[in-house]
């Protein structure tokens, strides 16, 4: 019996002393130093060695909002952003205006959204109607119904649209009457970093500008920032080129942007300028407010009213919710102050509403 109690003894202090080693082993003494070798292996695609000992290096340094900072990079970086997010939201408790901290946690939140988006289903249908409509110096009521269909391919979605217009004027041109416009769009993703939006649209009639052309590209940037360039171009009865460009930021759950528009004219250039601020209400849920002053038009259906204004304040408030991975729905209303001659000014309405309805299997 005392035998085998020595036995026990011995093999409890064996034990002991390898549990003693192991943890010994597991304390880091530079945290600089483990800081950057689980940055090498984080990079290098090591998650499965990056991520327990990014979690160890924060237990043993609580304060090290870096290594926080990591283990959260690290986390989204394995997909799973709820739980990234929530690494960082333990900093930001503690040090709220940590720039660092709110840089990762945008950018976890734009990744969020991005994934969101191949989840749903590839191909859909979709339906729109907007109205525009004033009474200065006669009354107007301009509508266009949208139908087309959209595709989601590795590199980018392409969406093809049947617009069809109305028009009803008052006294003294007393004007009915349609027409039709065939639009094609892509968003082509270029490379990790850059993306793009083109664009071409014809009609034959009277409202619709006879051809419609765009082309617009982004430059993703560190900080959840991202630049944008490109041209409008339409043609009615002569050319006519618009030129923009915007600066984009995702700060922590939006999205912020501003824009100009030039349009380029014998007589010079007129501007006008857009602030956009997107509150996401979940990954893709936003609501966003829109802010726009100038003469130059952001209007693809009607050019030709925006050209003849002198100056313009608007405001617009526009809600999308993405019901399931097959349905989701977009509103919207806005408003406009117009200045149409030297001395008379008008108000202009609109509204819109758009519904996507996903075909086949989201994945």
């Amino acid at each position: 019996m005392g035998h085998k109690s020595y036995i026990k003894v011995f093999t409890l202090m064996v034990i002991l002393c390898m549990t003693a080693g192991l943890l010994w082993s597991q304390t880091v003494t530079d945290p600089e130093k483990e800081y950057a070798r689980i940055r090498t292996l984080a990079f290098e695609g090591k998650y499965d060695e990056a991520e327990p000992a990014a979690r160890l290096l924060v237990k043993q340094f609580p304060e090290y909002g870096d290594a926080r900072i990591l283990l959260g990079r690290i986390i989204a970086w394995e997909g799973r952003y709820d739980e990234a997010a929530a690494v960082i939201d333990t900093l930001l408790a503690s040090e709220p205006e940590n720039s660092d901290a709110l840089s990762a946690l945008a950018d976890i939140r734009r990744w969020s959204r991005d994934r969101s988006q191949q989840v749903t289903a590839p191909t859909d249908i979709r339906a729109g109607y907007m109205f525009d409509t004033f009474s200065e110096p006669y009354e107007r009521f301009w509508q266009v119904f949208s139908l087309g269909a959209g595709h989601r391919f590795s590199r980018g979605t392409v969406v093809a649209t049947v617009n069809y217009g109305h028009i009803n004027t008052g006294p003294p041109s007393d004007i009915s009457d349609n027409d039709f416009q065939f639009a094609l769009e892509a968003w082509p993703e270029l490379t990790r970093n850059n993306y793009a939006y083109v664009a071409y649209a014809y009609s034959d009639g009277p409202w619709f500008p006879r051809h419609r052309a765009a082309l617009e590209l982004w430059q993703t940037l560190p900080a959840g920032l991202a630049l944008s360039a490109g041209v409008n171009y339409y043609y009615f009865d002569d050319n006519i080129f618009i030129g923009t460009a915007s600066l984009e930021k995702y700060l922590a759950n939006y999205w912020l942007s501003g824009r100009v528009y030039l349009h380029f004219k014998d007589i010079g250039v007129t501007t006008s300028f857009f602030l956009n601020v997107r509150r996401y209400l979940g990954i893709t849920d936003y609501l966003q407010l829109t802010l726009g002053t100038g003469t130059a038009p952001d209007e693809p259906y009607d050019i030709i009213t925006d050209l003849e204004r002198q100056k313009a304040s608007s405001v617009r408030l526009t809600w999308f919710n993405q019901i399931n991975p097959w349905w989701s729905f977009r509103i919207g209303a806005g408003y406009s102050y117009e200045k149409y001659n030297p001395t008379s000014n008008r108000n202009r309405f609109e509204a819109n509403i758009g519904i996507i309805r996903g075909i086949g299997k989201a994945k």
